[in-house]
């Protein structure tokens, strides 16, 4: 099999350079000992995975103290209630909206490994995979909404 010399294309007579297999301008083959291959677009279905993402609420905070700056672990139930650090007794709300109050991860729950995941809030609404168990989960906020 013998390489494109170059010249005129046979099709349309435009001057393509060689090494080419195929015209520039018409896109003609160019060397008769190759032909053209069928590709076969495969059939579209729905991935089984993404149909069982399981929606998940956050169960609680990992929280800076706003007085020591040391990490709390807090349920959500406390969300908006006054609560003390257990190192420094610093008495604050707690309320993730708060600038003094800096909010470092969620705490949660997997569904499929049943084992507590630690969440950057980065991913609060998103889809994600357990780090675990590799199970699809969505993380929302504690009232059911991202």
């Amino acid at each position: 099999m013998a390489a494109w010399r170059g010249g005129p294309c046979p099709d349309c007579g435009q001057d393509v350079p060689a090494n080419v297999v195929h015209c520039q301008f018409c896109r003609a083959l160019l060397n008769s000992d190759l032909r053209e291959a069928e590709v076969v677009v495969p059939k579209y279905f729905e991935l089984q995975e993404i149909g069982s993402v399981i929606s998940v609420p956050v169960t609680g905070y990992h929280v800076l103290c706003p007085h020591c700056e040391r990490e709390l672990r807090i349920n959500k139930k406390y969300a908006g209630c006054p609560v003390a650090c257990k190192f420094c007794s610093g008495q604050f709300k707690l309320d993730i909206t708060n600038p003094r109050v800096k909010t470092k991860a969620f705490y949660l729950d997997c569904p499929h490994c049943e084992k507590e995941l630690r969440v950057a809030p980065k991913y609060l609404g998103m889809k994600v995979a357990c780090k675990l168990c590799g199970g699809h989960v969505e993380i929302v906020s504690g009232n059911g909404s991202a």
